[in-house]
């Protein structure tokens, strides 16, 4: 039950922030993007709001899929990650991060949020199952 919970307030919270990615932080999420893909920062933006939407919403009602929608999000997470380095690299401040102390601190929360993807969604402990079948 707590998984399910925590399955479904990661799945909310990716959604609001997907939703935010196209509304109210749109040009604060163009900060993040990184220099090389600056010329594409806009559509970066709107491009990665709507997997976040999609992704919050098949951890809330795809509860059949969830481990593959859990090794998806983790990817996304993991893929995502550039960004916020090069947020610290840059010294670009957004989201309130406006030292370097504060953006290295959310360098550190983005392996959190794989894991926990990776928890509350089964994931990990299917492949870990998984490999025990096999071996």
């Amino acid at each position: 039950m707590i998984r399910k919970a925590a399955q479904v307030l990661l799945g909310a919270a990716l959604t609001y922030a997907g939703i935010s990615h196209l509304t109210t932080s749109r040009q604060t999420f163009q900060a993040q993007v990184p220099t090389p893909l600056k010329t594409w920062a806009d559509q970066i933006v709107i491009a990665s709001g709507l997997v976040e939407i999609s992704l919050g919403i098949s951890l809330i009602v795809l509860w059949k899929y969830r481990t593959q929608i859990g090794w998806i999000v983790a990817f996304f997470f993991t893929a995502i990650f550039w960004g916020n380095i090069s947020q610290f690299l840059n010294h670009t401040d957004a989201f309130g991060l406006n030292s370097d102390t504060a953006r290295a601190v959310r360098l550190i929360f983005q392996p959190l949020l794989v894991i926990w993807a990776l928890w509350s969604t089964g994931a990990w402990s299917a492949w870990r199952k998984s490999k025990t079948i096999h071996t």
